[in-house]
């Protein structure tokens, strides 16, 4: 079976970093903190509002990573132009909403194929791998698929928020629903992703499945590194998503 990679997000160390201004903690040194501790890509949100990354995180992001870079952004023509300029590794689209404190949920494809389809086409031509942050939903992932992604990410917040809180129905019901699509968008041709709330505990049965081929995990490993210090915190995932995969 295949290595299962892990993507870090490193929005919130400039969550911290813009709590008081200035230039520490710098992002940039966490991801390369991050590449030292076994991380496999690096994701970065930049957002509409700005709040955490910012336009010259992620000029210097690229210029320092030798890790792809994954830049999650929202479907709008200002980060199109973005994106289009510093042709990231991937592009991930995500549903952003300026009142929400973290993305609550996955992007609505399926009522908007004909604009996404267009949009996507121009990053996917300058090389871009466009990958769509979606819910474990059949009509999606179709979608997604007619409009031409090569990745959709799947939104594991309601399995971790159920597990978290011990709802152990609405837990199993959320991780067979995550099951049955991974496999159903591996079928038909899609690279899947997952990612959004995942804890050393909640992760390994989404680390177990075996048609996902990356996790991306950013809140959690932050405030990991508070106690831990940021090498230990991912290598201590690492160790958990290596062992979830192999049994």
């Amino acid at each position: 079976m295949k290595k299962l990679r892990l993507g870090v997000n490193i929005d919130h160390v400039a969550t911290v970093r813009n709590a008081r201004g200035g230039s520490q903690p710098d992002p940039i040194r966490a991801a390369r903190l991050a590449e030292d501790a076994g991380a496999d890509g690096i994701t970065a949100h930049l957002r509409e509002d700005r709040r955490h990354i910012s336009d010259a995180d992620i000029e210097a992001l690229m210029e320092a990573l030798s890790l792809p870079l994954n830049l999650e952004m929202a479907a709008t023509e200002e980060m199109q132009r973005i994106a289009l300029r510093h042709r990231p590794h991937a592009v991930c689209l995500v549903p952003e909403r300026r009142e929400e404190r973290t993305t609550e949920g996955g992007l609505e494809v399926a009522r908007d194929e004909n604009r996404l389809a267009h949009f996507i086409a121009p990053l996917a031509e300058a090389g871009c791998r466009v990958s769509i942050f979606i819910a474990a939903d059949r009509s999606q992932i179709e979608a997604a698929r007619r409009i031409g992604a090569a990745v959709v990410e799947l939104h594991t917040g309601a399995f971790c928020d159920a597990a978290a809180e011990g709802r152990e129905a609405d837990a199993t019901a959320e991780l067979e629903r995550l099951t049955e699509m991974a496999a159903f968008a591996d079928e038909i041709g899609l690279e899947v992703h997952a990612g959004h709330g995942l804890t050393y505990a909640s992760v390994p049965p989404i680390a177990a499945l075996p048609q996902v081929a990356e996790l991306n995990i950013g809140h959690f490993l932050i405030g990991e590194a508070i106690f831990l210090g940021l090498d230990p915190a991912i290598k201590e995932m690492r160790r958990i998503i290596d062992g979830a995969r192999a049994a």
